[in-house]
This record gives structure tokens, sequence and C-alpha cells, in this order.
């Protein structure tokens, strides 16, 4: 991502893609992405460009907003080479199922410091399969207040898609497009369920997995409210 810092705030305003690898579950930067990455800072400013690089972003699909342990030894790297610098994590698959932006911008913490407060600043909903992962380095970084702004260009961008596939929106059944995500959110909790059967007196994961059960709920119960606005502003007859 490329960008300018004002004051105490790093100003995101484009992104570029590097020829890294990527899986489900990690991606690597190899010498050859960071060439690339100062070839096309070069370029740029041939031509006008004076903004630098100030962080990189990529998605944990399905699962949430945080850095993983490779992700944090990514952005200490960073951190430690290129500051100011930040990660950001953003969740494709959440944000269609609950309709809103779901992103997060972390920094990371020095090494050998350790922060004052014991955990995260909020509950995250984490799979069963990632808890260990989260757990592990979640003191390791901290997470930045974001906010978004929209220059004239991105209007006139935005306005241009919409045209483009506000057909494929509208007739798009939230329902339906969501039931995988939903499916394994219930499958989960389940498995969360199941595993603390021999450990019912602990109050804060009874607590958690209750809040886990509630945001699935009402994510369900958005994509069923927007199809029922889509069937009656189109008059559509099931």
């Amino acid at each position: 991502m490329v960008g300018k810092v004002v004051k105490n705030t790093i100003v995101v305003m484009d992104a570029f893609a590097l020829p890294v690898e990527g899986t489900e579950t990690r991606v690597n930067a190899s010498l050859e992405a960071y060439e690339y990455m100062v070839n096309y800072i070069n370029n740029a400013k041939l031509v006008g460009r004076e903004e630098n690089v100030v962080g990189w972003y990529h998605s944990h699909p399905g699962y949430g907003c945080w850095l993983s342990g490779i992700d944090v030894t990514t952005q200490m790297n960073n951190q430690q080479y290129q500051d100011p610098f930040i990660a950001i994590v953003v969740d494709p698959i959440r944000t269609i199922t609950s309709g809103k932006v779901d992103l997060g911008a972390f920094r990371t913490y020095p090494k050998g410091f350790k922060p004052a407060d014991d955990g995260p600043s909020k509950y995250q909903s984490i799979p069963l399969n990632k808890i260990e992962d989260f757990g592990v380095h979640c003191k390791q970084y901290y997470s930045l207040e974001v906010s978004y702004f929209r220059s004239t260009l991105d209007d006139g961008l935005l306005n241009s898609l919409w045209k483009q596939y506000r057909i494929n929106t509208l007739s798009l059944n939230t329902d339906t497009t969501n039931q995988s995500y939903v499916t394994n959110q219930i499958k989960d909790l389940s498995c969360k369920l199941g595993k603390m059967q021999d450990q019912i007196t602990h109050r804060d994961e009874c607590a958690k997995h209750a809040k886990d059960g509630s945001k699935a709920a009402i994510e369900a119960l958005s994509g069923i409210m927007t199809q029922v606005l889509k069937d009656q502003v189109f008059n559509v007859k099931l």
C-alpha cells in the first residue's frame, strides 16, 4: 500500500499487487517481491507520484481480522526496515455477510516489549482451528483506529462500477450466497461447545460462545431481511 504520514496518521492512498506466493492460510513475500516494490515506487516517482510504501494488506476469508504468527513476523521485519509501516487485514466473506467492511489495521510491538493489557482490546469470534495461533501471538501487536475517505476520482470510479454491476447486486440472494459461511459458523460453534462439555463452570468461555452464536444469528437474519426487502421492491413471487 502507498500513501503518506500526516502527524500521527498513516493515510493509505493506493495499493498495488506484489508477485507473492499465497495459500489459504499464509502469504510469503520473497526477495523478488521486495525488488518489485522498490522498482514500482521508483517508476511511480518518475511520473510525479510522490507517495511512499506505508504498509501491506492481505485477507482472512471467513476467520476475522487479526495477525497470525507469520503475519507478525512479516510485520516486525517491515517495521524494522521501513517504519512507519502498517498491516491491514480484510475479511471479504464476513464483509459480504454483514454488509459492512470487516477490516483491521495493526502494528507490532518492539521485540521484548510486554503490553500492560492482558489481552486484545475486544473479543473476536475466532474459528476453533485458528484459536491457538491467535492466542499465541495476540499480545505481540495492537490494533489502530480506522477511518475511511473518498476522493472525487473514487466517487467517479465507484459510480461507474455500480452502474456496471448493480443488476447483479440487486439480484444477488444473500441468504444463498452466505449459506456455506453461516453453516461453517454454526458447525464451529457446535465444536466449541462440545469441547467445553467437561468445563461448563467456565463462565467466560460460555459468554464468548454465546456472543459467537448471537453474531451468527444476526448475520443470517441480516441476509434474510435483505432478501425480503428485494422481494418486496421487485415484487418477486416465490
